[in-house]
């Protein structure tokens, strides 16, 4: 295993479990209690088995407590960030911001001064890791991602909550298709599938309305032109 790969296995462990392993209700019950959540705890207990067990090596436990002790103290006192007048709505992004440091710090220490000792060697190369990587920040990350966005920026619309759960399976799906044309090296389908949904959605005499949508397809065309970049660079 050398350190790319440790450290993409190291991006989709945080992943998964800041993501993937807690719904909505249980996300905001943490980000509304912190310390005092019953279920930061069973968080960080998933983020530190995550950790380690997609290190895939045993002396790796100590890399991992650190990450989910930092984790943790971070989500704890989110709920202060979140009260936050000024950095309110930027609490998503510093959140992860301060995790992806982290992870940073932890890895390179690893891989620089105590060296990869694996007790399974990975056969996967770091490009199809990144892959594996993008396509699952195609899925549940990115609608987060654009929902957070929209909330920085404070823009809503009236009416934009008509069919949501429509909405981010309709995201998902052309995030998944753009990353999916742009690893096959078909560029021009990516264009005709912009066009496509240019005609479908963008047809609304509702200027506001159409501005919304407009924002949030070019968030999730640009998510997933961006994933499909960083594969090609692994």
């Amino acid at each position: 295993m050398n350190a790319a790969q440790f450290f993409i296995l190291q991006l989709i462990a945080h992943m998964l479990a800041d993501f993937y392993f807690q719904n909505d209700r249980l996300a905001a019950q943490k980000n509304t209690h912190g310390f005092r959540s019953p279920f930061l705890k069973w968080h960080i207990l998933i983020v530190f088995l995550l950790s380690w067990g997609l290190s895939f090596q045993l002396y790796f436990v100590y890399g991992a407590l650190v990450i989910a002790l930092t984790h943790y103290i971070i989500d704890g006192l989110k709920v202060y960030l979140n009260r936050s007048k000024w950095l309110g709505n930027y609490a998503f992004f510093i959140d992860q911001v301060l995790h992806l440091a982290v992870i940073i710090v932890v890895t390179v220490a690893y891989a620089l001064y105590l060296g990869l000792h694996p007790w399974w060697e990975v056969a996967l190369s770091p490009r199809l890791l990144m892959a594996i990587f993008a396509y699952l920040a195609c899925l549940k990350p990115s609608n987060i991602f654009i929902k957070e966005v929209l909330k920085a920026y404070q823009i809503s619309v009236p009416g934009t909550n008509d069919l949501p759960n429509a909405g981010k399976l309709i995201g998902v799906l052309e995030r998944i298709l753009v990353l999916t044309f742009i690893l096959l090296g078909e560029f021009q389908a990516v264009g005709f599938l912009i066009a496509a949904k240019s005609i479908l959605r963008f047809k609304n005499d509702d200027i506001l309305k159409a501005e919304y949508v407009l924002i949030g397809t070019l968030l999730s065309f640009g998510i997933a032109i961006l994933l499909g970049t960083f594969v090609g660079l692994a």
